[in-house]
């Protein structure tokens, strides 16, 4: 059955990719003092007006990607001292990922924040308490993500505002509602689910969730990536699991919002 879902989950990365990446061109990989780094391949824009929800464990796209391309993303955080250890292990690597962030985490650990960002992350967003939507209110749900978007911005920005400087959001639990959905869609914010994971959040060793990985990247050889900083097998885990990346001629991509000004980026078609 796991080995149908992953060539299932091969095929249909395969055919996204297809189907948007005519024409696209990768970019040059990012400076890296070290020549040997795995490094950040290119820079993709991510446009809210063209991808409101992507992630094929939830929705029918995902983000365009070419055989051997992944996304690192991150749950959870910040939480010390697991959130520095997986920072350090990208940045020896010079690899660059998405962090969602949970509001109240983001209040009680701000300069983590600004760190995240000022090694050249996406911050993003991940609700204030890290709810199950479908089982509170859509009224209780709605304040629930603001908050967390709120408190993310404050940490970041020193500005308490709901509207997000990077309107990418991820559900607890991949867990929303139509009516959210519709929410997050109508403030122009991307739904973010993914294309294969480690399952750290589950009690398993280091080794445990680095085998999850390479297994369904044996099949799928692409895709968007979840894993969780706030957990310390995470952080035990990610030298392994970069020098694997490097080691299988894997490039990442790093994921950045529409914005005014794009440098040395490419537009997701």
């Amino acid at each position: 059955m796991t080995k149908m879902r992953l060539h299932r989950l091969g095929s249909r990365l395969a055919g996204a990719a297809t189907a948007v990446l005519a024409g696209v061109t990768v970019t040059s990989a990012a400076d890296c003092p070290r020549w040997d780094a795995l490094g950040t391949s290119r820079v993709l824009v991510v446009d809210a007006k063209a991808y409101s929800r992507v992630g094929l464990d939830s929705f029918s796209e995902t983000i365009p990607l070419v055989d051997h391309e992944v996304v690192l993303t991150f749950d959870d955080g910040p939480r010390p001292p697991s959130t520095q250890k997986v920072l350090a292990a990208l940045a020896r690597e010079c690899v660059r990922a998405t962090f969602f962030l949970v509001g109240r985490s983001s209040a009680k650990f701000p300069e983590l924040v600004r760190r995240i960002a000022a090694l050249g992350h996406t911050i993003a967003h991940h609700s204030w308490s890290h709810p199950i939507i479908s089982k509170i209110s859509f009224e209780q749900a709605k304040e629930d993500i603001e908050l967390g978007i709120a408190a993310d911005e404050m940490a970041l920005n020193g500005v308490w505002i709901k509207t997000p400087s990077t309107p990418f959001f991820r559900f607890p639990y991949f867990d929303s509602t139509p009516a959210t959905l519709d929410f997050l869609q109508s403030r122009g914010i991307v739904v973010f689910g993914a294309d294969l994971w480690a399952s750290d959040w589950e009690n398993i060793t280091p080794g445990q969730a680095l085998k999850n990985l390479t297994d369904q990247l044996e099949t799928s050889r692409r895709g968007i990536i979840l894993l969780h900083d706030a957990q310390a097998r995470t952080a035990a885990m990610m030298p392994a699991f970069l020098r694997y990346l490097r080691e299988n001629a894997y490039r990442v991509v790093h994921l950045v919002p529409a914005g005014p000004v794009q440098r040395n980026v490419e537009i997701a078609p």
